[in-house]
């Protein structure tokens, strides 16, 4: 059967499904807005499309988001064309639609059947807008602007045939009826490869220190024997809670001396806004928190911004105790990925995570703003190797029993896909 993906970063979530269905002998197609893009990826092709025109300048706010999404659905809108023109059919478009690139699929290929992934839904209250407190909306136009970036999922709703979902929590914000189309199937992970290891080492680049002597960036090498706090976001931002983490960062040093933190995460914003005045979330936490933490203990914080992928699984696999935290939003692989390694997990009790982390049984739940709280979880479990242990060992079982990638989640995607390939469905 015919097959093309839609991703403007492809492969994204696809990146096991897409290469299993060409396995499966499958002819596979993809699309990607991305200029790095390889014509053929894991034996299938990869066609690169770009949008023809940029956003209007001073239009409303609250349309702004549904334009953009507009012109890269114009843009994938003329890719599919030619596709089209040279012969292509797909009978099968899965993709993920958060950009916009499928809002005018089924006007080229209207007898194909569409199956996208639902990340999120926008909700103005109840989810990750005004949770934060610090960070309120304070436009009372912000819920109409808010209600308007669900166009494009609301304009998906007629086109779709079937929709997949990561957790449950996820499907839950989309509303009903259409909330019934979506399988709750996770991305999963590779538990075999993301396992412990009692050997592991990890060496990574760190950037000096506020207040250091030293004048440029240098190299730690860290092994289960050190005493080590992982705290990984994609970019340092409040959504995942680096604010918060930050502000118990002087405590949590002062009660540990021999402590290693190590940070992981890029400058930029995945999900929020920029810091009001520019910059960057971490200098700002910098200039808040600077003061409070002496050159010594700075040179035990490492900033190793984004690291290699096999890095970052040595450093979960030498973490003595990991730190989540994000606001109600989308749930990150990385937390998936510390259980698969075994790590004593203290996370946000926020609802992303209560299905991957049950309180004291895979994991320490504590209040995403109660730093008090917080600091003394991750001060309990550092002084606990037993009940480290136990939580390790419990998450990896959670990670292979829910989100294993071959034995679990692959093969349930893989047959959704097929159900939908039938001609009766």
């Amino acid at each position: 059967m015919r097959i093309l993906f839609v991703h403007q970063n492809f492969p994204g979530q696809f990146k096991h499904l897409a290469p299993e269905l060409v396995k499966r002998g499958h002819h596979v197609v993809a699309t990607s807005m991305r200029r790095d893009s390889p014509k053929i990826w894991n034996g299938l092709q990869v066609v690169r499309y770009q949008a023809a025109r940029s956003s209007t300048k001073d239009i409303h706010p609250w349309v702004t988001d549904i334009e953009t999404k507009v012109i890269r659905g114009e843009g994938f809108f003329r890719l599919a064309l030619k596709l089209r023109e040279q012969g292509f059919e797909p009978d099968l478009v899965i993709a993920h639609p958060g950009w916009g690139e499928t809002l005018f699929v089924k006007d080229v290929w209207p007898r194909a059947k569409l199956a996208i992934y639902c990340e999120f839904f926008y909700r103005s209250h109840g989810a990750d807008s005004n949770f934060d407190p610090e960070f309120p909306l304070t436009d009372p136009g912000d819920s109409c602007r808010i209600r308007l970036k669900n166009v494009n999922n609301i304009l998906h709703f007629d086109l779709a045939d079937a929709a997949i979902s990561p957790t449950h929590w996820q499907a839950s914000t989309f509303p009903e009826p259409f909330r019934s189309k979506i399988r709750v199937i996770h991305d999963g992970v590779d538990t075999a490869h993301l396992n412990p290891d009692p050997e592991a080492r990890v060496t990574l680049t760190r950037e000096p220190a506020p207040g250091s002597a030293a004048d440029a960036a240098r190299n730690v090498t860290l092994s289960r024997q050190d005493e080590v706090l992982t705290f990984v976001n994609r970019n340092l931002e409040p959504y995942r809670g680096f604010h918060t983490f930050m502000r118990m960062l002087p405590d949590l040093l002062a009660a540990r001396p021999g402590l290693q933190v190590v940070v992981v995460g890029g400058d930029g914003v995945s999900y929020g806004s920029s810091p009001k005045g520019g910059g960057t979330w971490k200098a700002v936490m910098l200039r808040e928190m600077g003061h409070r933490i002496s050159p010594a203990d700075w040179d035990r914080v490492h900033f190793a911004g984004k690291v290699p992928y096999p890095d970052f699984v040595r450093l979960l696999q030498v973490s003595t105790v990991h730190l989540y935290l994000t606001y109600p939003f989308v749930l990150s692989w990385s937390l998936i990925e510390a259980m698969s390694c075994a790590c004593a997990i203290v996370a946000s009790d926020t609802p992303p995570l209560l299905e991957a982390i049950e309180d004291d049984v895979t994991g320490r739940l504590v209040d995403f703003f109660d730093t008090s709280r917080m600091l003394g979880a991750v001060i309990e479990l550092l002084d606990d190797p037993g009940a480290r242990r136990r939580l390790g060992e419990e998450a990896r079982k959670r990670a292979l029993s829910s989100y294993d990638l071959r034995t679990r989640c692959l093969p349930a995607q893989v047959e959704w896909v097929e159900e939908l390939l039938k001609p009766d469905h």
